[in-house]
């Protein structure tokens, strides 16, 4: 009898033993739309209950706590979790429409939204509600995803400082509350950080997706100029203007431009995207070994120096090392021959694009919208507008202005070069530091070193660049790589980033907004 409980022991302890081992782990923090799907597919998760963790994580650290100030307007509660609980009944019976389905998405206050406010962060914008949905937002809602929230950013049209509005104010890092936290999508940087959604999105004229998300630890899209519509969106500059996914691993970027890009008859840049999409998913390319057999190219001409860069070049050639010992051949340097920096700047279209390109998102605004015009916006507001905006307006249709014919033409020059030492060398990507200086505190940054983090070249060019995290400066700001590669290389930049994430396991979430009760879950 003794012997049969002692067997009858051992063998629940085993069994214990074993199950503990087959339990799969869910931790929000690090949980990627792969590892919610499994969850969801487990039943150990709901879109309702990620919806509930979502806005407990935005109640405790945007307003509170550290607070990040990234929220301008957050859906109706019950608004969201019925329509989790819908998507919720629907995956139930019907399966999930997307790996999308159900998951949490944070855009930034640029994006129209027929059931939230578009601002862009301009005071006088506030009651601005939208008729429809941007094409974006209409692509991920009918994969299923929830808009759970707008976001606080870079003033699109008004005089706050950078990484803040006029409508919302000072966007704030978690990883280091003092710091520049990047415009001027901050707060999707600082939200998708802080992980109050699962993924968000971001927007591009000059540097405004890769900046913030290289300031928060994030992985960050700036596709290829045409790969993802603009309708529905404000704008800037329509030869500069992108929209992109930033998150907090490279699947997760990819599963989003599987839901946004394409063609979109009313945006004709997207023709441009026809027969380049990838017959298997974006998904599909993110692999663990991607730098096996990459040919990766060193772009020095970008790579600044001097004491105030010492860290961060450091930082980046252990980058570089731990590519080259994952496998990739890395060819160092590669030149263009330009004056990089320099010409990055001269190729910036928006200034005398600017105003023509918000007269056209506002004139297609209802006719209920506080403004309609710049003309109306610099009467109704004056001191609060850019002095870019307005000085934009003075110079009138760019039709024959030699200055913007001139930075098209610098555009160009530019762009050929860097896919001409791509093609030279038979390289794969690209690859840099993004940047290599410590950000300032907000208070009083210098001009000149807020010029410096401004690496716009994937805006200027509208190639495709892709922001991996890549370590940290002393202060607690992250560090990041940035791989560029021709028109339309998403796949391959996808796999080369994933194989660089996968190797250097950069992601740290930051200590300002730790975990809260009920986001790790053992299954």
């Amino acid at each position: 009898m003794l012997r049969s409980i002692r067997f009858c022991l051992l063998a629940s302890f085993w069994l214990f033993l074993l199950l503990q081992l087959r339990a799969a782990q869910f931790d929000l923090s690090t949980a990627t739309i792969s590892d919610l799907n499994a969850a969801f597919d487990s039943g150990a998760l709901t879109s309702e209950k990620l919806v509930q963790l979502s806005l407990a994580r935005i109640d405790a650290y945007d307003k509170k706590g550290p607070a990040l100030n990234t929220i301008i307007t957050l859906k109706d509660r019950a608004a969201a979790l019925a329509e989790a609980r819908a998507l919720d009944a629907e995956r139930k019976a019907k399966g999930p429409r997307s790996p999308l389905h159900g998951i949490v998405v944070l855009a930034k206050d640029v994006y129209d939204t027929a059931d939230m406010p578009t601002s862009g962060g301009f005071k006088p914008m506030a009651t601005s509600q939208p008729s429809r949905d941007s094409f974006v937002i209409a692509r991920l809602r009918a994969s299923g995803a929830i808009v759970l929230a707008k976001l606080n950013q870079s003033d699109w049209y008004g005089v706050a400082s950078s990484g803040g509005s006029t409508l919302g104010g000072q966007v704030l890092t978690p990883y280091n509350l003092k710091k520049f936290p990047g415009g001027s999508s901050s707060g999707t940087g600082s939200a998708i950080a802080a992980w109050f959604g699962t993924v968000g999105l971001g927007s591009d004229t000059t540097g405004s997706i890769v900046i913030p998300t290289a300031l928060n630890n994030l992985v960050g899209f700036s596709t290829t100029h045409g790969l993802v519509s603009r309708t529905g969106m404000m704008w800037s500059s329509p030869s500069q203007e992108n929209g992109g996914p930033m998150a907090r691993s490279v699947y997760d970027c990819a599963a989003v431009l599987d839901s946004i890009a394409g063609y979109d008859p009313a945006d004709l840049a997207t023709q441009a995207s026809v027969g380049k999409l990838p017959e298997a998913p974006y998904t599909s390319f993110v692999k663990k070994d991607g730098l096996k057999g990459a040919r990766i190219g060193v772009l020095r001409e970008m790579i600044r120096s001097g004491p105030l860069h010492t860290d961060g070049i450091a930082l980046g050639e252990k980058a570089i090392e731990d590519m080259k010992k994952a496998g990739a051949v890395i060819v160092d340097p590669v030149l263009t021959g330009l004056v990089l920096h320099q010409t990055q700047v001269d190729a910036s279209a928006y200034p005398y694009e600017v105003a023509s390109a918000i007269d056209k998102y506002l004139s297609a605004l209802p006719p209920s919208a506080p403004i309609r015009s710049v003309k109306e916006m610099i009467e109704k507001a004056p001191d609060l507008v850019k002095p870019a905006i307005v000085a934009s307006a003075k110079l009138g249709a760019p039709d024959r202005n030699p200055q913007f014919a001139a930075a098209l033409k610098h555009q160009k020059v530019l762009r050929d070069a860097l896919i001409g030492v791509m093609d030279k060398y038979e390289l794969d990507a690209l690859v840099l530091p993004f940047r290599t200086y410590r950000i300032e505190d907000l208070a009083g940054m210098p001009k000149t070193n807020r010029q410096e983090s401004r690496n716009q070249l994937a805006s200027v060019t509208g190639l495709p660049a892709i922001i991996v995290p890549g370590g940290f400066f002393d202060d607690g700001m992250p560090f990041a790589m940035e791989f560029l590669g021709r028109p339309f290389s998403e796949p391959k930049l996808i796999t080369v980033a994933s194989g660089y994430e996968a190797v250097s396991a950069h992601r740290k979430s930051p200590a300002t907004t730790p975990a809260l009760t009920g986001e790790k879950i053992t299954y």
